[in-house]
């Protein structure tokens, strides 16, 4: 199950911050090589995830949101390589099957 409390966490510090301290442990923000996105790399309940600074070029709502000023951040689990959930602003929605389940 993913932890809502701890991916707005992780949101609002990858946004503002070169690491991201989790538990402890300084794991670092690495922007991406051509758009300069921002991305980290945790684990969680034994799964490795990205969270991935949302691209504002991009077409879609959250690309929308983030054109419009919104600090957004997507989920996505490494093993299945699907987007699992999405932090705007620090309020997360997390998905299941493809759909919105719940925002917190």
């Amino acid at each position: 199950m993913l932890d809502e409390g701890l991916l707005s966490f992780i949101a609002q510090q990858m946004l503002n911050n070169d690491t991201v301290d989790l538990n402890g442990m300084h794991v670092p923000v690495i922007p991406t090589s051509t758009q300069h996105l921002r991305i980290v790399r945790f684990s969680m309940d034994g799964r490795e995830y990205l969270g991935i600074e949302q691209n504002p070029c991009k077409r879609s709502r959250w690309g929308q949101l983030a054109r419009s000023g919104h600090r957004v951040v997507q989920f996505k689990d490494s093993e299945i390589n699907k987007f699992v959930a999405a932090a705007v602003d620090g309020r997360v929605t997390i998905y299941r099957s493809g759909k919105r389940l719940r925002r917190s």
